[in-house]
């Protein structure tokens, strides 16, 4: 063999061996995959609550319809529906002219029955003097002495007939019995008005609570201890705290309802006598049992209640669908009554699309 074909051999070979080499190599090792990324929490055991969410309306403590004292023509309103007033404040007049001038008459007559009981009293004092004398009549003295009694009893009833035309005169303006804000004018200039007729509805707007009819079948459980959360309107993500000022134990026998009065903890501005709210309960029922978020819970159109539950392997973390049992629902909590056991991990986030056995991810919650 000559050398340049052993040195054709060679690499021929080399070449062979290379090939060989590519064959046998090791495989590249892959990452695993990571899985469908969820968060979870832990079936735990607490007490179990009921939550009764109720629909009321925000009220005034106090609530005036009011009425002149006395039959008159309107001739000033100084209010008008919307108006805040203060108490004391003046919201209506009537024409005073007729009510001035018994007055003035009825005053006019109580100075002279004042001068004529001042006058019979100074006779009588003198004639007291001149008894011991014997320079007058002990009748005529008894006659002096009936004189003051009468000029006396005329007096009362003429300063008493001053001060009712002085009363009739001042119940001819309307004032504010309290503060608050005018929600309606039942009167106008000109109108003649008479006693008891509603001319102005005033209602308060401070210490203002919510009005709540509640099922008779709650009033055993619920007390002004009871916790309460309250909304306004269709604000329905805030809620915010609330106390119970008052049970009223009186039920409503055609709706079988009792009232419950719910004062704000704090001071609210956005409250309006008139105003929607909603109320939510929360009430004891003396048991504890296994809860779970309400986000873990899926409820299915052909009435399956499921709860996807992790599953720690060698091959990592895997679900699986497990049927549930339901119990109450309270403070975003839901009582499983079967299916579960304590120390569960369920998933509350990521949940809506899981299949069985499929490999999850679990986030760190703060993430």
């Amino acid at each position: 063999m000559s050398f340049s074909s052993s040195r054709s051999t060679n690499r021929a070979g080399a070449a062979l061996l290379v090939l060989c080499g590519l064959f046998t190599a090791p495989p590249v090792m892959t990452q695993p995959e990571t899985g469908v990324p969820i968060r979870v929490e832990t079936v735990k055991q607490q007490p179990i609550q009921r939550s009764i969410t109720l629909t009321g309306t925000v009220t005034s403590p106090r609530s005036s319809r009011l009425s002149a004292a006395t039959a008159g023509r309107v001739t000033a309103l100084h209010v008008d529906e919307g108006s805040q007033v203060t108490t004391g404040d003046i919201l209506l007049e009537l024409d005073p002219v007729l009510a001035q001038s018994q007055w003035q008459s009825s005053s006019a007559a109580a100075d002279v029955a004042r001068l004529a009981a001042a006058d019979s009293k100074r006779r009588l004092e003198e004639a007291r003097v001149l008894i011991p004398q014997k320079s007058i009549a002990e009748s005529a003295v008894r006659d002096l002495e009936a004189e003051v009694a009468q000029d006396s009893a005329d007096l009362q009833r003429a300063q008493a007939e001053a001060s009712y035309a002085k009363g009739i005169l001042e119940r001819h303006v309307v004032r504010a019995p309290f503060s608050g804000v005018v929600s309606a004018k039942q009167t106008e200039l000109g109108e003649w008005v008479t006693p008891g007729q509603p001319v102005l509805t005033l209602v308060a707007t401070e210490s203002l609570r919510m009005d709540f009819p509640v099922s008779e079948d709650y009033l055993a459980d619920v007390t002004v201890e009871t916790p309460v959360t309250y909304t306004l309107g269709d604000n329905s993500h805030h809620a915010r705290p609330g106390v119970i000022s008052t049970v009223v134990p009186v039920t409503n026998p055609g709706a079988r309802t009792f009232l419950l009065h719910v004062q704000p903890a704090q001071a609210d501005a956005r409250m309006i006598p008139g105003m929607s709210a909603r109320a939510e309960l929360t009430l004891a029922t003396g048991r504890s049992g296994l809860t779970v978020p309400r986000d873990a819970i899926l409820n299915y159109s052909d009435g399956r209640v499921v709860v996807w539950v992790v599953d720690s392997g060698e091959d990592g973390r895997r679900v699986r669908e497990t049927l549930v049992t339901t119990g109450v629902v309270f403070d975003g909590s839901v009582e499983i009554l079967d299916g579960l056991s304590i120390g569960d991990t369920v998933v509350v986030q990521g949940n809506e699309a899981l299949q069985n056995g499929q490999r999850v991810s679990v986030l760190d919650a703060r993430s």
